[in-house]
């Protein structure tokens, strides 16, 4: 065959720049509904994932100026409503949708119906900042209202037991969804109030939809929580859900681990060390990814090609694949140091006067056995010598003569009688034995003396 003509031959660039125009041109932007797969998000604050559903998926990508407008956090698993233009990445030579809008499918009505109420009550003075209560710095006890079997009150448990494992917590526990989590929630508000015995209570779930929440958008839950004379937290879902109760408790806290953190004591000056030497790193990187960003736009700037935003996209995606490589590097670096301070933490912990209590502790039990021991020894001793008493004075008893048959004689006035010449026959007398009593008539007297 003759060679193609050379105008006829296309680049693989050229090819992928040809059919990302042709399928941009024949799609406006259109709305497609599927379930979130495969979701990733890079410190950019992109967000990549693929939309699916039971026979098909399409890679999508929501790119950090539209994904701040978000009103939920997407997740996998989520069936979402996407508003969209049709595009092609064209260092892989993948079809994808570039979103401009997202919300969760089957919302809008609920949405509208959480606004309404949320303007009612606001208009109410519900959410005012000078009806809010301040919340305690140190609680005496914690009272959590959610569901007892939930994720939620796994996260506040061991966050607390991290921080201030004494810190008493006492469950209030309620289903967080369905058509009763509400009045039961708003029953234990007021059960709590009543009984007096906790010094805040957090009311707490996990994430899910706004279908999920819907129980923590309730008017009646709302109005137990502004009536509460205890003060209290709101914690439903995740960092980006909103719920009324948000709104009228008397703080907010982004999940229910952030609000244990909230209501426990601080923790050991190690992990505070490690927390700011984590947010040093955190920051660095965040401005190491903002300066490589800044550059990737002024190069963008300087594009002449018929469509610069796109090729920034393009090079914003591989800034994304670079930034993952980078962080994966971090987490190798940050586990070694991790490994370092376990070895400190041991070390403290072998120096912690606590540890010369609990040993003081150790030989005091020792010594109060040792004692309990020797008392229990006297006292057996002293037992056996009072056995040894208590035989001597039985054997000299009366009562153990009358055990070998003989008996007590006495008048008829008690007196007891010692000779047969202090009576005469048919005098009465009365006989005890060993068992029991006898009254007889003297027959017959025999002197002793006068026999002799």
């Amino acid at each position: 065959m003759d060679a193609p003509a050379q105008a006829e031959i296309y680049t693989v660039s050229r090819l992928n720049q040809a059919v990302r125009q042709l399928l941009e041109q024949a799609f406006p932007l259109i709305w497609v509904e599927g379930e979130i797969s495969n979701l990733a998000r890079p410190a950019s604050g992109h967000c990549y994932f693929s939309l699916k559903d039971e026979a098909a998926q399409v890679r999508s990508a929501l790119f950090r100026n539209r994904a701040q407008r978000l009103r939920f956090s997407p997740d996998n698993g989520q069936r979402v409503r996407l508003r969209a233009r049709i595009s092609l990445y064209a260092p892989r030579g993948e079809y994808q949708l570039i979103v401009e809008h997202m919300e969760p499918a089957g919302d809008g009505e609920l949405q509208r119906a959480f606004e309404a109420l949320k303007a009612r009550l606001s208009a109410e003075g519900l959410f005012a900042e000078q009806a809010k209560q301040p919340i305690p710095a140190l609680p005496r006890r914690i009272g959590v209202i959610t569901s007892p079997t939930g994720a939620a009150i796994r996260d506040v448990l061991s966050v607390l037991k991290r921080r201030f494992p004494a810190l008493p917590v006492l469950i209030y526990p309620t289903a967080v969804q369905g058509d009763h989590a509400a009045a039961e929630m708003a029953s234990a508000i007021r059960l709590a109030n009543e009984r007096a015995e906790v010094d805040v209570l957090l009311i707490t779930r996990g994430g899910g939809s706004l279908e999920d929440l819907q129980a923590f958008n309730d008017e009646h839950l709302a109005r137990a929580i502004a009536a509460s004379q205890l003060p209290v937290v709101s914690a439903v879902g995740h960092e980006v859900d909103m719920a009324i109760t948000d709104f009228v408790a008397d703080e907010r806290a982004a999940t229910p681990s952030a609000a244990a953190e909230r209501l426990s004591p601080d923790g050991t000056a190690i992990h505070q060390r490690l927390v700011d030497r984590s947010a040093r790193l955190a920051g660095t990187l965040q401005r190491l990814l903002q300066r490589q960003e800044e550059r990737l736009l002024q190069l963008g700037r300087r594009l002449d090609s018929q469509h610069p935003g796109r090729r920034l996209r393009d090079r914003s995606q591989r800034l994304d694949e670079l930034d993952q490589r980078l962080r994966h590097a971090i987490n190798r670096r940050l586990q070694g140091r991790g490994e370092q301070l376990v070895s400190a933490r041991r070390r403290l912990r072998a120096a912690n006067p606590g540890q010369r209590v609990r040993e003081g502790q150790r030989r005091v039990e020792t010594l109060r056995q040792r004692l309990g021991s020797q008392t229990r020894e006297a006292v057996a001793r002293r037992q056996a010598q009072l056995t040894a008493s208590a035989r001597a004075l039985e054997a000299m008893s009366p009562l153990a003569t009358l055990q070998r048959g003989y008996a007590i004689v006495q008048s008829p006035e008690g007196h007891i009688l010692r000779r047969a010449s202090d009576l005469q026959p048919g005098a009465a007398i009365h006989a005890r034995l060993a068992s029991g009593r006898l009254d007889a008539i003297v027959q017959r007297v025999d002197d002793d003396e006068r026999t002799e």
